[in-house]
């Protein structure tokens, strides 16, 4: 942790010389200093990728007595007592390591898809480097889950820094981090448009023509620096494959059906996992460690459930295998992958649902060549449009996940197949279940986020800021005689009331006291007060003020400090929040397009 904090404080410095002057000028006024932001993001990304990946491989080597070069959840001759055994210990070290962060950080780390939706790009390159050791002891001691949260982590952290040091706009800064996520999933599966698409889709939320190229720049850049030190491994030989006939596309939109029902079941899963843990009296720091003694129990039955499953799914794709071995690897993996997550492991499902989708394909297409005669799709054909399925289902992203089929393949009839079978499988989970794993965990926690879409500068934009401090008030004792004399027709159009402790107790439209010509001096004016219980709090944003207005029918609402003390703190008009949400929206959407 010393070591973040120093090199952050040292490259800190070193960065604050390129932020002066005509380097930052330049960059933050022309697409071409954005271009070569691009550029220097894909070459972090591609070293970020190299670094964690091979200290993985090596913990591998050293912990699983695995060959260097070889992958882990493809290794079948693994000595039983350290299968058992490893996942246990790096519980223990990572329950050790989260005691230890947990008092030395108390704010939460967060991730890409949350700083661009809620604090324009902004991430803490200490918090991501974090990160990256508890994904290294979960995958390098075994537990079930990928290093692709490492490395869009870290990558994008880094990116976030430089734009951050340079004081780079709101937008452009959500461009960076994209960039940094796109380059570091296109140098870890050597597919570059998957990784553009990756950051269009899940990191910024959004695609526009100043945004395509220093994206695609920095994952083709990203791709190439990787490749220079380690080979690609994830490549599928998709078999010979004939031209797409019509009669293909019905047992690919079902399978997409299927594989949206086992995304949500698979998500639903991990969730379960977690609320049990919190519901339980196992402190935090121990979860990981029960949870690895049930990974290595399941180890024992197929070490293939190890690790991300690089080695299983090329294992399994290679090979000829029965439907019972496939189902029961199937169970294995996804019950491995929601304890792994669910017990506290760092990590996330992108490799592990590619390897479900891609078992859950091999499973449907036995059955479908059986039953549908007319299909003649290989099972390899009907693994990789599963694999893009599930992973567009537990993801996100329907455009990534279809090229990386093509970019994995090189095969286009599989890729045309391959979208049918994604967009139904995503649209299937939208309309059912609303979610993506990385949303679905933000809406457990409370928050409302559904995309990367920039949402921050809304709850930025909160009604104490917008309200007024020039309030008409009269207590709710007083007669209509009274209050007429003291608010005439024309002085003011509202007046909170309120009771004999100060306290709310709604608002009064003067016309009305002055429209009704039967309204007798004497009558007090509690008769007339409206909206007793509809007002604001300080701390909403405009969007939840413009629904209470919506609700009230009103035009302008008290602002009370709590709905127990009651007391007004201000008043809010519905033009000027419209006005207000307007002129944001306005600003943000011209730093989208690059406008001045």
């Amino acid at each position: 942790m010393w070591f973040a904090e120093k090199w952050t404080s040292r490259t800190g410095g070193a960065f604050k010389l390129l932020s002066t002057g005509r380097i930052r000028a330049f960059v933050r006024q022309s697409e071409l200093g954005l271009l070569l932001l691009g550029v220097a993001s894909g070459i972090c990304a591609g070293l970020v990728v190299v670094v964690v990946s091979l200290t993985a491989q090596t913990m591998h080597a050293l912990i699983f007595e695995v060959p260097l070069g070889e992958r882990l959840s493809g290794w079948t001759d693994l000595d039983p007592r350290i299968a058992v055994s490893a996942p246990l210990a790096g519980g223990v070290i990572l329950g050790i390591v989260m005691l230890v962060v947990a008092r030395w950080r108390k704010r939460p780390i967060v991730d890409p898809i949350e700083a661009n939706a809620l604090h324009g790009g902004r991430m803490s390159v200490t918090d991501s480097v974090i990160v990256v050791v508890q994904n290294l002891i979960s995958n390098g001691f075994g537990a079930s889950v990928g290093l692709e949260a490492g490395y869009t982590q870290l990558s994008s952290a880094f990116s976030s820094k430089v734009g951050i040091i340079m004081k780079l706009r709101r937008g452009d800064l959500r461009l960076l981090v994209g960039c940094g996520s796109a380059g570091a999933i296109a140098a870890a599966f050597n597919a570059p448009l998957t990784g553009a698409f990756y950051a269009f889709e899940l990191i910024t939320g959004s695609y526009n023509i100043a945004s395509l190229a220093p994206v695609v720049v920095s994952a083709l850049v990203a791709t190439m620096v990787a490749r220079v030190f380690i080979p690609s491994g994830f490549i599928i030989d998709a078999e010979a494959f004939r031209s797409v006939a019509t009669t293909d596309y019905l047992p690919a939109l079902l399978l997409g059906f299927f594989c949206a029902a086992s995304g949500i079941l698979l998500m639903r899963g991990v969730s379960l996992v977690e609320e049990t843990a919190r519901k339980s009296a196992v402190p935090p720091v121990v979860r990981p460690a029960l949870g690895g003694i049930v990974v290595g129990i399941l180890a024992l039955v197929s070490p293939q459930i190890l690790s991300g499953g690089h080695g299983a799914l090329h294992l399994t794709l290679d090979q000829k295998v029965g439907v019972s071995a496939l189902v029961s690897l199937f169970l294995l993996k996804a019950v491995a992958s929601a304890v792994s997550i669910g017990a506290g492991f760092r990590g996330g499902l992108f490799f592990a649902s590619l390897f479900l989708g891609a078992l859950l394909g091999k499973i449907y297409a036995i059955g479908a060549n059986l039953l549908l005669a007319s299909s003649a799709l290989s099972e390899t054909t009907y693994a990789v449009m599963g694999m893009s399925c599930l992973a567009a289902a537990v993801i996100g992203g329907p455009l990534t996940m279809t090229f990386l089929a093509l970019e994995v393949t090189g095969d286009f009839p599989i890729t045309a197949l391959t979208l049918a079978a994604v967009i139904t499988a995503s649209v299937t989970v939208r309309s059912t279940f609303g979610y993506s794993f990385a949303t679905w965990r933000f809406h457990l926690r409370g928050e409302s986020i559904r995309s990367a879409h920039d949402v921050g500068w809304i709850r930025n934009l909160t009604v104490d800021k917008m309200m007024r401090l020039d309030m008409r008030t009269a207590n709710a004792g007083m007669t209509a005689g009274a209050f007429k004399l003291a608010f005439p027709l024309g002085s003011t159009q509202r007046v909170i009331i309120l009771d004999d402790q100060g306290k709310y107790a709604g608002l009064i439209i003067v016309p009305d006291l002055f429209s009704d010509p039967e309204i007798e001096p004497e009558q007090h004016i509690a008769d007339f007060i409206r909206h007793k219980n509809a007002f604001l709090s300080p701390n909403m944003n405009a969007k939840q003020a413009a629904a209470i207005f919506d609700d009230a029918e009103s035009e302008e609402l008290a602002v009370l400090n709590n709905n127990i003390e009651r007391r007004v703190v201000g008043l809010l008009t519905e033009s000027h929040t419209l006005r207000r949400y307007s002129e944001e929206l306005e600003k943000r959407r011209r730093e989208v397009s690059g406008e001045v």
